[in-house]
């Protein structure tokens, strides 16, 4: 399998590149249908946000990568600038995206956690396909597994076509992500629209929770774990996700406001 998608203009495409921008675009997209339900957020605060969150991003995930894998780049420092050829964390994305996401919005005077539930649902989007980027890099896999095995289980054949490296096959640990990445989207996009009393905070809750629970499974069973010690760096960070998760719901229902509040629904109706 080949990592490049095809070649313009004398330049190389990598798929991994394909699958991060399509990731973007597409919670830029979702983002900005989404804030029409908030008049007090602006169209501008929304491009601007985007903007600076892109290059932001990129920077935490890879800088978080770079840091705990020091040594296969201490001695050639222009491959930290080689993305294309993979070595983008996601938590360390999410990290840098919080922290921007915390700053930008009190600059602006927008509630935090509102915004992040707004956004929580295009950011798993956005992981779900971020990660088929591994799969042509043929990277974030797990241990090998027999062929019969891996037939037996629901995965697509060119995923399992694809999970043969070297001559075995391997754990596709990307499909498990991506596929509960899509689940979690699903149900925080049910819950958004169903149920009109959620508190600002729980799908941000929720998605903490869900996506730690579920990386730090599937981080037990990937070979190329970044790591702190004999500790997975995912793993801790995972268990600091589903901490922060349950904080959220707990605050969110004991003293949070309504995700759409009265005043908000009121101009929406009049516009």
């Amino acid at each position: 399998m080949s990592p490049v998608a095809f070649h313009i203009f004398g330049l190389t495409v990598y798929w991994y590149s394909l699958c991060i921008l399509t990731a973007f675009f597409i919670g830029f997209f979702l983002v900005y249908l989404e804030i029409k339900r908030h008049p007090n957020i602006k169209k501008e605060f929304l491009y601007d946000y985007f903007f600076y969150l892109v290059p932001i991003v990129i920077v935490g995930a890879r800088l978080y990568y770079v840091i705990f894998e020091w040594n296969a780049y201490k001695n050639n420092i222009m491959q930290v600038f080689a993305i294309w050829n993979g070595g983008l964390a996601i938590h360390g994305g999410v990290i840098a995206g919080l922290i921007f996401t915390i700053f930008y919005t009190r600059k602006h005077h927008i509630n935090t956690f509102r915004f992040m539930d707004i956004v929580a649902p295009s950011l798993v989007l956005g992981q779900a396909i971020g990660r088929w980027g591994n799969f042509f890099n043929q990277e974030a896999f797990g241990p090998v597994i027999s062929l019969a095995k891996l037939k037996s289980l629901p995965i697509p054949r060119f995923v399992i076509d694809g999970m043969n490296i070297g001559g075995v096959y391997h754990h596709p640990t990307f499909f498990y992500e991506s596929m509960t990445c899509l689940l979690c989207f699903t149900i925080l996009i049910i819950l958004c629209k169903k149920y009109k009393k959620l508190k600002v905070g729980t799908l941000s809750g929720i998605y903490f929770i869900i996506y730690g629970v579920e990386r730090f499974f599937v981080e037990g069973l990937r070979t190329d774990s970044l790591m702190l010690g004999p500790i997975k760096v995912a793993q801790l960070v995972s268990v600091i996700m589903v901490i922060a998760g349950i904080i959220f719901i707990i605050v969110s229902l004991k003293k949070g406001v309504l995700y759409l509040e009265p005043e908000e629904k009121g101009r929406k109706m009049k516009a």
